[in-house]
């Protein structure tokens, strides 16, 4: 499944969304409760307002499913649903940013965590920052990808770092 095909389904039902904001939604909400299912964020992108073709409900819930199961998994092969390199540096801090949005929906969703445990209060203030960041300055330069990297894998360490914390040692906090 590639983005484009993902970002078209979801587009096409709510228009104000996209496939990286849907997927940084879906990352912040198995981050904090690795139990969601797929319905759930389904419900929380579309608003309660599901008017899918079967197939394309099958491709999101295939997408949460894989997420849940890179975002569990011990071998650390999660990734950003953002556009990859074959979109424009543009398009593709435009998608990082809009992930970023959706984790922080994600995690406003899954919890009312007063005290964030460990680093995860000053890593939800990075991703904040990150979803401010300013596509209109991404140019075709080395040194923009290179940083476009750096944010990314950032990002996905930051992902694991959520799952510890509020999978593995308590999920009292965790609303259901």
């Amino acid at each position: 499944m590639t983005y484009q095909i993902v970002d078209t389904i979801i587009t096409n039902i709510e228009p104000a969304v996209t496939a990286a904001e849907a997927h940084g939604m879906a990352t912040g909400i198995l981050s904090i409760d690795n139990r969601t299912d797929a319905i759930t964020w389904l419900n929380e992108v579309f608003q309660d307002t599901i008017d899918l073709l079967e197939e394309d409900k099958n491709t999101l819930i295939s997408l949460f499913e894989q997420t849940q199961e890179l975002i569990n998994g011990d071998e650390f092969e999660f990734d950003l649903f953002i556009p990859d390199d074959t979109f424009s540096l543009q398009e593709q801090t435009e998608g990082l940013r809009n992930w970023c949005k959706g984790f922080l929906l994600g995690v406003g969703y899954s919890t009312t965590e007063a005290k964030w445990p460990g680093e995860t209060e000053e890593i939800l203030k990075d991703i904040v920052e990150f979803s401010k960041v300013d596509i209109e300055i991404a140019e075709e330069h080395d040194e923009d990808e290179n940083a476009l990297m750096e944010i990314q894998e950032y990002l996905r360490a930051a992902v694991m770092l959520f799952r510890t914390e509020f999978n593995d040692t308590n999920n009292d906090s965790v609303l259901h």
